[in-house]
């Protein structure tokens, strides 16, 4: 099991500026424990080229990864392409009937 403290566990806390009760951090010790050590099996992957295998698997699945690519955000072209309806700089939506006076 990978050991971490719960003294590491407020640090980290007040490293982030989380205000954790003690209730709460008793709990988490347990719960980070396994998620690192979930993590570190994550060093018997056999990642080759494009294709994945490991041994959780059966040998014969094989699992197809995906290319790194750069790709601009939605929002990059202009905003008319991706806004039903754009108006003198504005986004127009259509008027929600809950909004409306009775």
């Amino acid at each position: 099991m990978t050991d971490v403290t719960r003294a590491e566990i407020e640090r980290m806390a007040n490293l982030a500026r989380l205000d954790i009760d003690d209730e709460t951090l008793s709990g988490l010790v347990p719960q980070i424990r396994r998620i690192l050590e979930f993590v570190s099996r994550l060093d018997a992957i056999d990642a080759d080229g494009d294709r994945l295998e490991h041994p959780w698997l059966s040998e014969r699945t094989i699992l197809p990864l995906r290319r790194d690519e750069v790709r601009p955000p939605v929002l990059h072209g202009q905003l008319h392409d991706v806004a039903p309806a754009f108006r003198e700089g504005f986004f127009v939506v259509p008027r929600l009937e809950a909004m409306d006076d009775e």
